[in-house]
């Protein structure tokens, strides 16, 4: 180990350890899907009103978030999106103990928030921790952390919480757990040694370099092109994982099938074994590009498995949905901030907004599972891939032409 990697390794448990939070605060919509759906007596389509309360924070927060990021770095950015999920899941009890739906979706928002702000600060930071060529690996390995405790939320909320006995009032407990240990990890995050680094260009970052020179020829972040079609990937790209995340125990409930709990963890494997496949061969075999062009192949042909297959069987594919969808953003977001120099933090707030994705799809992904069928339902992934297979082949390398360009 060189004494580069000797230091990036403390950093990179430390945000490891972020990543798995934001993956757990993700993991509690899979299991509150099918929860809510009993527990207020709504439709399937006003089930997934769960995921797009949480999502649609990232649309609203967005532009605020790169604010707090450019004010208080990417470490007090991070503290403060720790305690803005705490207030979110604290709001959870009041709405379990009265029964209410809404105040139920606005405490999910209100997470959602804390989330957007963490969502864009580790991931950039991340990206630019070390050679922008391997980012992708870096970021598959955030991954692992990541939906390894997406499904750990399920497993947790089902000690408390019983799928085919549904009662609100088992929400009070675990989220007064998950509220105390976000605010304990916040303030343990203060003392931790996580260094303040800087994008090349940035200010501060004493680099002089093309992408430098680049990056200041622009006067807006909306300059850069392949950063504004990034957020078009991002939105879609976080809208199929989530899909197939969210709607897993779902459509387990929906068969009758024993333990539907349970049944992300197949969804979250195949990521986690994308996310092996990436820190593995990235770059040393495979370019972030083509890694996101085999991802988005993978995905079409997938999608069609699920929807053409027994249904017994389909359940499972959404499994290799999983894996077909891991590398997407692990290879969108560098390709996506790639040479934005001092506009780094206010283009990763950008990129954020992207994430409402996870709010529209599954939602769609609801109406027309409720006028067909769950099965026929997953063709909503297939536009959203060919989407993202014009940004791998194209969108990606669009640069806009000016002197210094490093295209």
């Amino acid at each position: 180990m060189t004494n580069t990697q000797k230091t990036l390794v403390v950093p990179m448990m430390l945000i490891g350890s972020m990543f798995a939070v934001l993956g757990f605060a993700l993991g509690i919509n899979a299991f509150f899907v099918p929860f809510v759906k009993e527990a207020f007596n709504i439709s399937i389509t006003m089930s997934y009103l769960v995921m797009t309360a949480t999502f649609a924070s990232f649309v609203v927060f967005g532009v605020p978030s790169g604010i707090i990021l450019k004010k208080c770095g990417y470490k007090g950015g991070m503290i403060i999106a720790f305690l803005i999920m705490a207030l979110g899941f604290l709001l959870i009890v009041p709405a379990a103990k009265i029964i209410n739906f809404p105040l139920l979706l606005l405490a999910l928002f209100v997470s959602g928030m804390g989330q957007t702000l963490l969502t864009g600060a580790v991931n950039t930071y991340v990206t630019i921790l070390g050679p922008e060529e391997s980012a992708a690996s870096r970021i598959s390995i955030m991954g692992i952390c990541s939906k390894t405790f997406y499904a750990v939320a399920s497993l947790m909320l089902a000690m408390f919480m019983d799928l085919s006995n549904v009662r609100i009032e088992d929400t009070i407990v675990p989220f007064y757990i998950i509220t105390g240990i976000l605010v304990v990890m916040g303030f343990f995050y203060y003392f931790a040694p996580l260094p303040e680094i800087k994008a090349a260009g940035e200010e501060g970052s004493g680099d002089t370099s093309e992408v430098s020179a680049y990056a200041n020829t622009k006067t807006s972040i909306l300059q850069f092109p392949h950063l504004l079609l990034g957020v078009g990937a991002i939105f879609f790209d976080i809208g199929v994982e989530y899909l197939a995340l969210g709607s897993i125990n779902d459509y387990a409930t929906i068969l009758k099938l024993p333990s539907p709990q349970n049944y992300v963890w197949f969804a979250s494997a195949g990521m986690v074994i994308g996310y092996i496949l990436g820190v593995l061969f990235i770059p040393k075999v495979v370019s972030q590009g083509t890694a996101l062009l085999l991802s988005t192949i993978s995905g079409i042909v997938v999608t069609l498995a699920i929807v053409l297959f027994p249904v017994r069987i389909s359940i499972y594919l959404v499994a290799l949905l999983g894996l077909a969808n891991a590398l997407m953003w692990p290879a969108i977001w560098p390709l996506a901030i790639a040479d934005l120099g001092k506009f780094t933090k206010m283009g990763s707030s950008l990129l954020v907004t992207g994430i409402i994705g996870g709010a529209f799809l599954p939602l769609l992904f609801g109406y027309v599972a409720d006028k067909a069928s769950h099965q026929i339902a997953y063709v909503v992934c297939l536009p959203a891939y060919l989407y993202i297979m014009y940004y791998a082949l194209s969108g990606s390398k669009i640069r806009t032409k000016t002197e210094g360009n490093p295209s």
